[in-house]
């Protein structure tokens, strides 16, 4: 499976619960993560998609770190079924 794909059933699967993961690209901070994920209630995470079996690369790793340390939840998914466990934990209290 491609990442491209991963990535489209993620946006599907946001949508079916009423968000949006819109593409997150931030040309002056490189290593950002791929997706910003947008749920109800104010609900936000970071989502870093790679092909199966990929990693990040140690920058993105960074990145996810600091973005951590500051109360954001961070993501790296490298396939579909993870992407409803993502989900479950975002909108369960």
């Amino acid at each position: 499976m491609l990442e491209k794909q991963i990535e489209n059933k993620l946006t599907r699967m946001v949508r079916q619960h009423d968000g949006i993961a819109v593409k997150f690209v931030s040309p002056s901070f490189a290593g950002m993560p791929d997706r910003l994920v947008l749920l109800p209630d104010g609900i936000i995470a970071f989502v870093e998609l790679k092909a199966p079996g990929k990693k990040p690369r140690p920058l993105q790793i960074a990145r996810h770190k600091l973005l951590r340390s500051l109360g954001f939840q961070v993501y790296v998914i490298d396939g579909v079924e993870q992407i409803g466990g993502m989900l479950h934990e975002l909108l369960t209290p």
